[in-house]
C-alpha cells in the first residue's frame, strides 16, 4: 500500500512537472512567434514566390531559339496539359462540387487564354515591347481588387507598379521597337487576362485539404483541355520537333508551368496580392538580361538605371504603407 501511495504520487509529481514544463515551453513560443515569425515568413514566402516569374523569363529565349516557330497554340497546349496531368497523378485530387467550374475559370484566365496570348504578341512585336505590355499587369490588378476583393485602391503600389513598368521599358525597348495592333491587343489582353486570374485565385483561394500542386494541376489541365481543339485545327503538330524542341516543351512545361505555378498560388495564398503581381515584373527583366548574355552585348548606362528603378519598384512595392500597416494582413 505504502509502494503504491509513493508511486501514485511519484506519478501526479512527474505529471504536474511535465505540465508546468510545457506551459513554460508554449508561454516562450508564443511569445517568439509574434515577435519574428510574420515579418521572417512573409520576406520567405515572397523571395520564393519571385522565383515563379524569374523562371518565366527564360520563356522568350526558349521559345525563339527551341521551340518551331508559328504555333502559338501548340506550344501553349504543351506547356499546360502535360504538366497538368502530371500534377494530378501526383496529388491524387480531383475538384469538387463547384470547383470543376472554378478550375475551368481560373484556368483559363492564368493559362488558357494567357499562354497563347502571349506567344502572339511576341510573334507580332519586338520582344521589349511584348515584355512592357506584360509588365502593365499589376495596374490590372490593383485596380481588380477594387471590385473582385472590395479592397480600398492601394496607390502607393500603383505608383510602384508605374515606376516599374518605366524600368522595365528603359530595359528592353530600343529604338527600332515597331508597333502592331494585334501584338498591342494580344498583349494587354493577356496582361488583363492573368491579372483577373490572380485576383480570383486570391479571392477562392484553394479548398482544405488541397495543396498548391493540386489546385496548379487543376488549373494547367483545365488550360490544356480549352486549348486541345484550337492547338490541333488552327496551329496542327509542328513537323520540325527535333531533340531542342523536346527540351524546350519540357522546360516550359515542367519548369515554367509545374513548379512555378505551384510556388506562385501558394505565394498568392500567403501574400498581399498586389505586392505579388509587382513581382511579374522580373519576368521581363530576366528575359532580357539572358538575351543580353546569349548575344554577347553589355547594358548600357539606361538599361542598367532601368533596371534599378525596376528592381526599386519591386522590392518597394512589397513594403506596407505606414497608414495602411494595421489594416492589411496577409493571408
Amino acid at each position: 500500500m505504502i509502494s503504491v501511495h509513493c508511486n501514485y504520487e511519484k506519478h501526479v509529481l512527474d505529471t504536474s512537472t511535465k505540465a508546468a514544463h510545457d506551459g513554460c515551453v508554449n508561454a516562450i513560443m508564443n511569445t517568439i512567434r509574434p515577435t519574428v515569425g510574420p515579418a521572417a515568413s512573409r520576406t520567405g514566402w515572397t523571395c520564393l514566390t519571385a522565383f515563379a516569374p524569374a523562371v518565366w523569363g527564360t520563356t522568350y529565349i526558349v521559345t525563339t531559339h527551341l521551340l518551331p516557330d508559328g504555333h502559338p497554340f501548340f506550344a501553349a497546349m504543351m506547356r499546360s496539359l502535360p504538366a497538368g496531368l502530371i500534377a494530378l497523378l501526383v496529388a491524387r485530387q480531383l475538384p469538387r462540387r463547384d470547383w470543376w467550374w472554378k478550375s475551368l475559370v481560373l484556368g483559363t484566365l492564368n493559362m488558357g487564354a494567357f499562354f497563347p496570348l502571349l506567344f502572339i504578341a511576341a510573334q507580332h512585336l519586338p520582344g521589349g515591347v511584348a515584355a512592357t505590355l506584360g509588365a502593365v499587369q499589376p495596374i490590372v490588378v490593383a485596380f481588380a481588387v477594387i471590385a473582385i476583393l472590395n479592397e480600398k485602391l492601394s496607390t502607393w503600389r500603383v505608383w510602384w507598379g508605374l515606376a516599374g513598368m518605366s524600368g522595365v521599358a528603359m530595359v528592353v525597348l530600343g529604338p527600332d521597337a515597331g508597333l502592331d495592333a494585334i501584338g498591342i491587343g494580344a498583349g494587354l489582353a493577356g496582361a488583363a487576362s492573368m491579372g483577373v486570374g490572380v485576383v480570383l485565385t486570391k479571392k477562392w483561394g484553394r479548398p482544405d485539404g488541397v495543396s498548391a500542386l493540386g489546385i496548379a494541376g487543376w488549373q494547367l489541365t483545365a488550360a490544356g483541355l480549352v486549348l486541345v481543339i484550337p492547338a490541333l485545327y488552327l496551329d496542327g503538330i509542328p513537323s520540325g520537333i527535333d531533340g531542342p524542341a523536346a527540351l524546350g516543351y519540357a522546360w516550359v512545361g515542367l519548369v515554367g508551368a509545374l513548379l512555378t505555378y505551384t510556388i506562385w498560388f501558394a505565394g498568392i495564398q500567403r501574400l498581399p496580392v498586389t505586392a505579388t503581381a509587382l513581382l511579374g515584373q522580373l519576368s521581363p527583366l530576366v528575359a532580357a538580361l539572358l538575351g543580353s548574355v546569349i548575344a554577347g552585348e553589355a547594358l548600357n548606362t539606361i538599361q542598367l538605371a532601368g533596371f534599378a528603378i525596376a528592381l526599386t519598384a519591386m522590392v518597394a512595392g512589397q513594403v506596407t504603407p505606414p497608414e495602411n500597416t494595421k489594416a492589411e494582413v496577409p493571408s
